[in-house]
């Protein structure tokens, strides 16, 4: 059991790494933060506009990350205010003709590196994949937020 809990965890790790240096060797291109291709392809599927909270939510990132993502996209151009409700959090942000333009190439990038990664799946082991990707998603966030029982 302690091997597969190696293998799966160091597996992950190694996933996010790599998704992030391709994130970061994209962004870096054209002067931005690799953290930035999250925010920008989860906003390019909201074109009337999306709350700094329901983008925490999207993208499973906390408050203060996703306000410090806005506030430089929005002084790089790439991120629009519309109209508050309230509080700058609920505030929906929309992206400006620039940031539509970047969120279309990362997007496409990001469907060119998820087809690249699934060489060698069939159709049925990339569902599978996903599937068990996702209830491991789920138990371990109950296990998070319930915490480990004791025996």
């Amino acid at each position: 059991m302690v091997e597969r809990f190696e293998k799966f965890s160091t597996l992950v790790s190694a996933i996010n790494k790599y998704v992030q240096k391709i994130e970061a060797d994209e962004m870096v291109r054209m002067g931005l933060k690799g953290s930035f291709a999250q925010y920008l392809v989860a906003m390019n599927r909201y074109p009337e506009g999306i709350t700094s909270s329901m983008l925490c939510e999207v993208c499973d990132k906390d408050k203060g990350a996703v306000s410090r993502a806005i506030s430089e996209m929005q002084e790089k151009g790439l991120v629009n205010e519309k109209g508050l409700l309230g509080t700058r959090y609920r505030a929906k942000h929309t992206l400006t003709e620039e940031g539509k333009k970047i969120a279309e190439y990362v997007t496409q990038k990001a469907i060119k590196a998820v087809s690249m990664a699934n060489v060698g799946l069939s159709e049925d082991d990339r569902r599978t994949f996903y599937r068990v990707l996702e209830l491991y998603y789920t138990n371990l966030k109950v296990v998070c937020e319930n915490g480990l029982e004791d025996e």
